[in-house]
């Protein structure tokens, strides 16, 4: 994968007469406050920190009294933190949606998804480093695993999963961890348009999709099992 994977974002259509009218920033609830500033914090995270600073400037832009804002993010840094990625999230799925990934095999569909979300990230890599520090602190280990199962979530549901068995969880525990490591690759990937970044991710997804091929090969044939139940169904009714 040497060139970059970019979808075409869909734009607005014209807006209906009784179409409710946008709210204003002062009239949010704090749930929409939180969603209309999390695409701004990385902005200025990526100067400040996520802390007080880069909030009250996001607020500032979008001119609501930061100790509003600060209501939205109860949780701090981690709060922030979540909400972008949460937005990311958003973004990702307007870049690869899934009718566009429908004709394609599961492995580009994984692909095509990390890749959009890298190209949703790629201005903001030094506000991803500084969340990423955060994240990484012991005490927020759990809040980390819990983001790192949503985006692995959201994009095993976008390509299309319908896995409900042990399967659901290893698939996104084994994406979750193959994307960790891609971003940890991309934020210091000095490549023109990160092509070692998009070539480990080929590697990764090409060793992922090798080990379940060999699982599926090693699986054991139900018919080959032994089944108690099937052994004393024959003791009672012995083959003729």
């Amino acid at each position: 994968m040497t060139d970059s994977i970019a979808f075409p974002v869909p734009t607005a259509g014209p807006v209906a007469d009784d179409a409710p009218a946008p709210v204003a920033p002062q009239d949010m609830t704090l749930d929409e406050l939180r969603v209309a500033l999390a695409p701004i914090l990385p902005m200025h995270a990526a100067f400040d920190g996520w802390g007080e600073a880069a909030l009250g400037q996001a607020a500032a832009e979008l001119d609501v009294p930061a100790d509003r804002a600060r209501l939205a993010f109860p949780g701090g840094a981690v709060d922030m933190i979540d909400a972008w990625f949460a937005c990311v999230d958003d973004e990702m799925a307007i870049r690869a949606p899934a009718p566009m990934l429908r004709a394609r095999k599961i492995r580009d569909r994984i692909t095509r998804l990390v890749a959009a979300r890298l190209d949703t990230i790629e201005m903001h890599r030094e506000a991803l480093r500084r969340a990423l520090a955060i994240l990484a602190m012991p005490q927020n280990a759990g809040r980390a695993a819990r983001l790192g199962w949503r985006a692995a979530d959201r994009m095993w549901r976008l390509a299309g999963d319908t896995a409900v068995d042990l399967a659901f969880y290893t698939k996104r525990l084994t994406l979750a961890g193959v994307y960790a490591a891609t971003l940890l690759v991309f934020m210091d990937d000095q490549s023109d348009n990160f092509v070692d970044t998009r070539a480990f991710l080929d590697r990764r997804i090409a060793g992922v999709m090798r080990f379940e091929k060999l699982k599926a090969q090693l699986k054991p044939d139900p018919d080959r099992m032994f089944s108690p139940v099937r052994f004393l169904g024959r003791l009672r009714y012995p083959a003729s």
